[in-house]
């Protein structure tokens, strides 16, 4: 141990669904250089583009550094899907073929997210993007995990659930076996359909229009509508108990996983999860309410987070002060390259 304590600098790395975010971080907390690559989620994206954007992502902060490449280790990969059955070799061996020499180590994506809020080893974490999922956090470590099964078994209060039942009000409401909805009109405009009082078959044209379209899509690709929702929510009735049935779904999901003995604050993370935290105070109620009076932080992703951990892998202290100059120094080098983590309290 006490040789990786003289570690000077280490390659953090957060693999996300949407794009892939890596930095260079030297002991102090003091983010050297930043790149961003494409989508690295293995689940989502595969393994093999997966391993690209990690080398992408991490090839562009080293660049950025202007460090020697035998100066930088280890590499911490945050990544969903990460555990006993997560292949290393591969990423291991892409970074090698950089130049980039030492230990890799690969951690769950919610590990980081949580990290990314707070320098505390202890708390809870609710993520809520495409997926869902939360998780008690103690000594650092994943100590109890809920959800996160996927579209088909779980993922309840995510994008692809909002989304799922936005679609299904929208083809209900057409087939005339459910309410009119606000969110007929928005739907088909996302997909660029019209609706006419044309039928065929007995049925509304612009019905099986959307039938055809919904059904050319990735089921997870109905996560895309979940925004629909929240910009309807408020107004729209339909709307409204689509977020207010999320808001609730979330709010079990956290619970599962809450010890109240526990002391740490609760991270939220994830587009999905914050905007349930932004809706109108009736329709947020069931998240508020599962969040009692804790501190709650919110994050956009993981990246601070996996370089916590991999200064910590590196047995390097992180406290209060090294937290916050990670804060300070990565979030420039972000909104240079495009968006990135915040972290704000939550009242």
């Amino acid at each position: 141990m006490g040789e990786r304590v003289r570690v000077q600098r280490i390659l953090a790395i957060d693999a996300g669904g949407t794009s892939t975010r890596a930095a260079v971080v030297d002991a102090s907390g003091l983010c050297l250089g930043y790149g961003i690559a494409g989508g690295g989620n293995p689940v989502s994206d595969g393994y093999d583009q997966a391993v690209t954007a990690v080398a992408d992502a991490a090839e562009k902060a080293v660049a950025e550094s202007r460090a020697a490449r035998h100066t930088i280790s280890p590499t911490l990969v945050a990544m969903a899907g990460a555990g006993p059955r997560m292949q290393q070799t591969p990423i291991a061996e892409r970074l090698v073929a950089l130049g980039l020499d030492g230990d890799v180590d690969i951690e769950a994506d919610l590990l980081a997210m949580f990290h990314s809020g707070t320098h505390q080893s202890s708390g809870s974490v609710l993520v809520a993007g495409t997926g869902s999922v939360a998780a008690r956090i103690t000594a650092g470590r994943l100590d109890l995990v809920s959800d996160g099964a996927g579209w088909l078994l779980g993922d309840t209060g995510s994008g692809y659930w909002i989304g799922h039942r936005v679609a299904r009000a929208v083809v209900a409401s057409l087939d005339g076996r459910g309410p009119g909805t606000a969110l007929t009109a928005l739907l088909l405009s996302e997909l660029h359909l019209e609706e006419t009082p044309e039928r065929m078959h007995g049925r509304p044209r612009a019905m099986l229009d959307l039938i055809d379209a919904l059904y050319k899509l990735r089921p997870v690709g109905l996560s895309r509508f979940a925004p629909l929702a929240f910009k309807a929510c408020g107004q729209d009735p339909v709307a409204s108990q689509i977020v207010t049935d999320a808001a609730s779904a979330l709010a079990g999901t956290l619970n599962a996983v809450r010890d109240h003995r526990l002391q740490g604050p609760v991270v939220i993370g994830g587009s999905v999860a914050r905007a349930a935290l932004a809706a109108p105070p009736a329709v947020a109620a069931p998240l508020r309410a599962a969040l009692g009076s804790e501190e709650v932080i919110q994050v956009e992703d993981g990246l601070i987070g996996a370089a916590v951990l991999g200064l910590r892998r590196a047995g390097i202290q992180v406290d209060q002060e090294v937290f916050r100059r990670l804060q300070q120094t990565v979030g420039p080098l972000r909104e240079a390259a495009g968006p990135g983590t915040k972290t704000q309290p939550t009242t």
